[in-house]
């Protein structure tokens, strides 16, 4: 078994959810006002704003930890480890909104991540007080165990985004498996009006759901897993979000712009995959746009 394939079996550990229930109560009341969680999740910028915060201090960590090296360099370095406490809170708080609206081995996985994070910014926190006291030797120890620290839990959160998926597009996943001529989907006249409805593509092996919703003579159609974590779209609703008519989801309530698919309610961050339209004598055809093509 390889050294990450170890955390998989963290992830089966279902005695880890005695502890993670009640804290995920909390951070979902902490982070209880929907504008809140919307700008922790990044679903205003189309992307997950804990990966871009990450960087902060991670970044600020790593440049002290050579810093500290070189010792006409140091109070530079005791700068960027301040520097990275202060980011680690936003960057904790973003990660937090995520972590509580993920599955339920992503949630222990994830635990583990928030755990190791919380150790090593307590020993940056003691370096930067063993510093200010001139207890410099100290403080380099402090740091470069903080260090180690941040660069395991950093490996744990990418086994989080790569293997389990964790702030990547279902949707994508699912659109890639899609055909990539244009698929009948029948006559405009069997579409309901102002809900979605399925339909689906032939695939790779499998026939690949799709959301079609239907605005007077305009189809919107989309893949029809949700980007956050899969949802059938196709048994949503259409509701009016933010002023715009979006496509929300049955499981979380991310909710989608019907226009181009960008997510106006998270958890979800990234765009719905959207379809091109045409319509051919009465029926509706729809098309991969042509990235994934």
């Amino acid at each position: 078994m390889s050294v990450m394939g170890i955390l998989d079996r963290v992830a089966d550990v279902a005695a880890l959810d005695k502890a993670i229930t009640p804290v995920r109560r909390a951070v979902q009341g902490v982070l209880k006002p929907q504008a809140l969680r919307d700008f922790l999740h990044g679903t205003w910028l189309g992307h997950p704003l804990h990966p871009v915060l990450a960087q902060v201090p991670v970044g600020s960590w790593l440049s002290a930890g050579v810093l500290d090296a070189v010792p006409p360099l140091r109070p530079a370095a005791t700068l960027l480890i301040g520097t990275g406490v202060a980011a680690a809170v936003p960057t904790a708080l973003s990660g937090a909104a995520d972590w509580a609206e993920q599955e339920v081995g992503v949630r222990r996985l994830g635990a583990v991540h928030a755990s190791a994070n919380s150790v090593a910014l307590s020993l940056y926190v003691g370096s930067l007080v063993a510093r200010g006291r001139g207890r410099g030797g100290l403080g380099r120890v402090l740091s470069y165990a903080g260090l180690g620290l941040a660069a395991g839990s950093a490996a744990i959160g990418g086994h989080m985004s790569y293997a389990q998926s964790s702030g990547a597009s279902h949707a994508v996943t699912a659109a890639r498996a899609l055909t990539r001529d244009w698929i009948d989907l029948g006559p405009l006249d069997d579409f309901p009006e102002g809900q979605p409805a399925l339909r689906t593509g032939k695939g790779e092996g499998s026939a690949v759901p799709l959301a079609a919703v239907r605005r007077g003579a305009r189809v919107d159609v989309f893949i029809g897993r949700c980007a956050h974590l899969s949802g059938p779209l196709y048994e949503g609703s259409v509701e009016q979000v933010r002023g715009n008519t979006c496509l929300v989801c049955p499981w979380h309530g991310s909710a989608f712009d019907l226009d181009d698919g960008e997510p106006r309610r998270g958890p979800a961050s990234t765009p719905q995959e959207k379809l091109e339209v045409r319509m051919e004598s009465g029926r509706v055809m729809a098309r991969l746009p042509a990235r994934h093509r």
